[in-house]
């Protein structure tokens, strides 16, 4: 890749930053201290200039939708944080629409991993013929590879520890911490009468191995409902931001 260096003001100091990586909705950046820096941007996924976040592609600019994704980003990861679960989140800075995240390794060429409390969308087009749309569901975990050719295609745990791309050990721990942040979020959306069917994460690896929690926490990468209407993500931030 094409090396560019950038000049932000972090904190007030003026750093050389190179890109290693730019993103859909997020650009990422090399920090002088081993971390990374993300700028969230306005950029949205969707089509026809309709705000979609099941689109794989940028289909419009929203302004202040990165500062929005930011801001419950850092809510949520200071929440997740406290509670004992590692993520990538170190802080973040507002007037720049950055985060300041750990280096983390992604699962194969990215894998997204989709906490399911109702059953609903893909999950019940795929198992309709069992179970009727909003049932409930166990905390139910699936991944996926990050394939838009594919369609990001099921993986089972089995296949990804066959496959290599990760230990049974680091699959177990996905699950385990995915099921916690999901009920985290959950209870919080609660106390303002929402209803969270499904979220999806994204996960990665330290240099020792240890999985955690990278990327954001918006309200593009769940699905929610209030009084048994789906509620679209510019309204949820909305809502959510509303006290």
């Amino acid at each position: 890749m094409r090396r560019i260096w950038a000049i932000f003001a972090i904190h007030s100091i003026s750093l050389y930053m190179e890109l290693l990586y730019t993103g859909k909705t997020k650009n990422v950046y090399a920090l002088e201290n081993g971390n990374c820096l993300l700028e969230f941007k306005d950029d949205c996924t969707g089509k026809d200039g309709v705000f979609d976040p099941g689109e794989n592609s940028v289909g419009l600019t929203i302004k202040g939708v990165g500062d929005v994704n930011l801001r419950m980003s850092i809510y949520f990861f200071e929440k997740i944080n406290a509670a004992g679960i590692r993520t990538h989140y170190v802080g973040a800075n507002l007037a720049n629409t950055t985060m300041e995240v750990l280096r983390a390794k992604v699962f194969g060429h990215g894998l997204e991993v989709i906490c399911r409390n109702k059953a609903v969308g893909s999950f019940i087009r795929r198992y309709g013929e069992y179970m009727e749309e909003g049932a409930d569901l166990p905390s139910y975990v699936e991944t996926t590879f990050k394939n838009d050719e594919k369609g990001d295609p099921l993986v089972t745990k089995d296949a990804l520890v066959a496959l290599g791309v990760m230990s049974a050990q680091q699959y177990d721990a996905i699950k385990a911490q995915t099921q916690q942040i999901t009920k985290i979020v959950s209870d919080d959306l609660a106390t303002k009468g929402l209803v969270l069917y499904d979220i999806k994460f994204e996960f990665g690896y330290d240099s020792d191995g240890n999985v955690m929690l990278i990327d954001e926490i918006a309200s593009g990468n769940m699905r929610v409902y209030k009084d048994g209407k789906y509620i679209d993500p510019m309204t949820l931030s909305r809502l959510f931001f509303a006290e």
